[in-house]
């Protein structure tokens, strides 16, 4: 649907906007319809606008995997490797059925360096997606075999965050 070769696209870094660029980039391709999913690895039970704004958008779908709660990196719950296990079936099984066309794994990096996943799983996931499905992953600190089988890496870098001056997570900005 989007083109004769899907590629894999890494958004990484320490600034704000990962998720939001991947965002964007999946209302870009299901405006020109394409089926796009959104597995969200570590989030859960919170109503981001995207996923409002997905349920009204057929064919772009968005599901979470995690907690309310941030996870703990020395010492993850259990319940939060159960549902980082469950996002990786998930991707297995839509990559395995050539579903979607856009497949982004939201915050993927982060569940690979918190040890919730094996890195050597999603570059499996890579080796085996469908050769026209674009993946996305996201969040930071990839593994650095994520960013050798990229086919794009982009870098976020924060300059300047209004957290720093006490402005709070805002509704339909952050969230």
């Amino acid at each position: 649907m989007l083109g004769a070769r899907g590629t894999v696209q890494v958004y990484t870094g320490d600034g704000k906007g990962k998720t939001t660029a991947a965002l964007g980039l999946a209302l870009r391709a299901w405006g020109h319809g394409a089926r796009v999913l959104v597995i969200q690895f570590m989030k859960g039970r919170i109503n981001y606008g995207e996923l409002e704004a997905a349920r009204r958008l057929e064919g772009f779908d968005v599901e979470q995997y995690g907690r309310e709660s941030f996870v703990d990196r020395d010492e993850p719950a259990a319940e939060d490797v159960a549902l980082a296990a469950e996002a990786l079936a998930r991707a297995r099984q839509v990559a395995g059925a050539n579903e979607y066309d856009l497949v982004i794994l939201d915050e993927v990096n982060v569940a690979a360096d918190y040890g919730l996943i094996k890195t050597e799983d999603i570059l499996d996931l890579i080796a085996k997606k469908p050769p026209e499905m674009e993946l996305v992953l996201t969040g930071r600190r990839p593994p650095a075999g994520f960013v050798e089988a990229a086919d794009l890496v982009s870098e976020v870098q924060e300059t300047k965050h209004h957290y720093r001056i006490g402005i709070p997570a805002r509704k339909g900005i952050e969230y």
